[in-house]
């Protein structure tokens, strides 16, 4: 794609670099490139190249002036010149182009490389994170693949033809055709004309007819491009340079941006044409479309508060017509690079390009869900499909008959961009299994037969299945949502856990443990265990019943209370560490103060026994002088109810 296309000319930072080239040409080069009038700095650059003459500050500006034409492969040749000049203090930008402009080559191993050293350059910039987080980025973008029909729109001519917005029965999109004029103007970036705006009527499956122009209120001398309709079809909204009754605006660098225009239809004419008063002559707002209810508009922005070189916003209109404040779409979908064409479908879906998202090359096509509370599910590359190593963008999808279209500037297109239709033969899938196993919370013992229910965030049922005779069990669930698991089966207390899907393909292990709804027990065993009772806690060498304490002794004293029969000995241990006469004495206090706490809730004293044992029948190997984790202690230190009589 083009940079005239994405009206880039504006979202792109200026670069500033200083010419240390003496040479006259090669100055006159610089002021063109100043000026964003890449074509002819090309020329001029290519030309003084060609002669031998090398300097980082020339093959920096050539490769650029490829990159941000989307010609990325002559920006690999130059972008390569200047690494070949082993110049030890590039920026870390050059690392980040040079590796796009490589892959859109298909040299991917070495894009690679360099990603990996932009990576460390750059330090916290999200591009090289999202990079090293997806390695496998290209068997991701596999898995995506092959879901559609592609073919050419039919309404490309060898100019510029970009984006499209449904309106009525027509698409209209941009297009830099109209040659006729003496008075018309191209645009210095490209060397192409300034784009207006083209309409075509829509027949079976989609299929445009022959483009006719768009309305002559909203077509300028300057470009127009990306508008988006509201759905009683009486209000657009639509990029244009900043160029509005007769008035051209500049910034204080005396470039004209681009801004977003709202327009009324009255009489099948578009009058009344505004700019948004979120709009500056400093920054550049571009490429609006709104959300299904069309109480959101969605546009391109590199306005204070952006991320990267352009960024993703939304903004509230309002019942009374009013805006809102402009809110960044955070780091989900901006990065430090190029978010631009959103495109948001009434499937709570956001499409945009992207070229900082792990993708092919130059821009790519992504998509994320949008969810209830405004904040955005992973992102994804929609696949090989759409998107190509070179530029691909301005993706719009009915999701009624699947059908829709993008542009793109690869290879074997009629002009600089073109249009492509489309038809999805299935959506774009995140695949999860949630598996588990069964087992009983106290001995590990796997619990076949168990019955086992997925339910929804609203605990509705979605599906029952039980366990297998290894205690294992699986669901089918969908990425990104949250679940509960319940776990049913006779003797044992009923469980159920939450779960949340991770926001990419693979499985989530959830095992289950449960617990004995019934303690059986017999003379001999610990009746702590029936309640997970592993130690009853004291402050630190005192033997005073804690709170803590007292709420597990609750357990005891109302088995004992339903047991008149059962008398229990209270055995009280330590670790190895402190005396052993210590230990001994602390631990005996511990077991006299349960017993006393247990008699004056009612308990007959002549049914209870006790005595400490310290750390005379250690359960491990930490005795004195062994070193061992505190996990290990812990063991040590235990207390037991052993049942004495039934």
């Amino acid at each position: 794609m083009k940079n005239n296309i994405l009206l880039y000319i504006t979202l792109l930072t200026a670069f500033s670099f200083s010419a240390h080239c003496q040479q006259g040409k090669v100055a006159a080069a610089d002021k063109k490139y100043d000026n964003y009038a890449y074509i002819d700095a090309i020329k001029t650059y290519e030309k003084v190249a060609q002669k031998g003459y090398k300097s980082a500050d020339m093959f920096k500006k050539l490769g650029n002036s490829y990159y941000f034409n989307a010609e990325l492969e002559q920006a690999a040749k130059w972008y390569g010149e200047l690494f070949a000049m082993n110049t030890s203090d590039l920026e870390p930008e050059y690392y980040f182009r040079y590796a796009q402009s490589l892959r859109s080559i298909g040299q991917n191993e070495k894009a690679n490389e360099l990603l990996e050293l932009f990576n460390k350059k750059a330090g916290n910039d999200s591009r090289g994170k999202l990079f090293l987080e997806n390695e496998n980025y290209l068997d991701a973008i596999k898995a995506n693949s092959g879901r559609y029909t592609i073919e050419d729109a039919g309404i490309n001519s060898i100019y510029s033809d970009y984006g499209t917005a449904l309106y009525s029965n027509e698409i209209v999109f941009a297009s830099a055709r109209d040659t006729g004029s003496l008075g018309q103007r191209k645009h210095k970036w490209t060397n192409q004309y300034f784009t207006n705006l083209y309409a075509s009527t829509l027949g079976e499956n989609m299929t445009p007819s022959d483009p006719h122009k768009f309305d002559s209120n909203i077509n300028s001398k300057f470009h127009e491009s990306t508008p988006t309709f509201t759905n009683d079809g009486k209000t657009m909204y639509f990029t244009r340079n900043n160029f509005i009754n007769g008035k051209k605006g500049k910034d204080t660098n005396q470039i004209t941006l681009i801004k977003i225009y709202k327009a009324t239809l009255e009489n099948d004419k578009w009058t009344e044409i505004t700019e948004l008063p979120f709009n500056s002559d400093n920054y550049s707002t571009a490429h609006p479309t709104l959300s299904p209810d069309g109480r959101m508009l969605y546009f391109a922005s590199d306005m204070p508060g952006t991320l990267g070189l352009s960024d993703l916003f939304k903004v509230q209109i309002n019942n009374d017509g009013s805006y809102g404040i402009p809110e960044n779409l955070g780091k989900t979908i901006n990065t430090e690079g190029r978010e631009t064409f959103p495109f948001v479908n009434d499937e709570n879906e956001i499409y945009f390009a992207s070229d900082g998202h792990p993708g092919l090359g130059g821009l790519d096509v992504f998509v994320s869900t949008i969810n209830p509370n405004g904040s955005f599910s992973k992102v994804q590359n929609v696949g090989s499909d759409i998107n190509s190593p070179k530029d691909d963008f301005a993706y719009l999808i009915d999701t009624k008959s699947r059908r829709g279209f993008f542009t793109s500037n690869r290879d074997g297109g009629m002009g600089y961009d073109d249009i492509y239709k489309f038809l999805e033969l299935k959506k774009i899938t995140c695949k999860q299994l949630l598996y588990g196993e069964i087992t009983n919370i106290d001995t590990a013992e796997l619990l076949p037969n168990t019955k086992i229910t997925l339910l929804d965030n609203q605990f509705n049922s979605i599906s029952t299945t039980v366990s297998d005779d290894k205690g294992a069990y699986s669901f089918a669930v969908e990425c990104g949502k949250k679940y509960y698991v319940r776990a049913q089966k006779p003797e044992y207390t009923v469980k159920e856990v939450s779960i949340t899907i991770a926001d990419e393909n693979g499985k989530t292990y959830l095992p289950i443990a449960l617990e004995n709804a019934v303690c059986k027990v017999t003379i001999g065993d610990d009746l702590g265990k029936c309640f997970n009772i592993k130690m009853i806690y004291f402050d630190l060498d005192k033997s005073n019943i804690r709170k803590e304490a007292a709420l597990d002794l609750e357990k005891i004293l109302d088995v004992l209370n339903q047991n008149p029969t059962m008398t229990l000995d209270i055995r009280s241990h330590t670790d190895s560490r402190a005396s052993f006469k210590y230990n001994e004495a602390l631990s005996d206090r511990r077991a006299k103060s349960t017993i006393k706490w247990l008699v004056k809730n009612g308990v007959n004293e002549n049914r209870l026994s006790g005595k400490g044992y310290g750390e005379t029948q250690l359960v491990n190997k930490c005795t004195d002088g062994v070193s061992c984790t505190e996990e290990e202690h812990q063991l040590n230190r235990r207390s037991e109810f052993i049942i004495t009589a039934l």
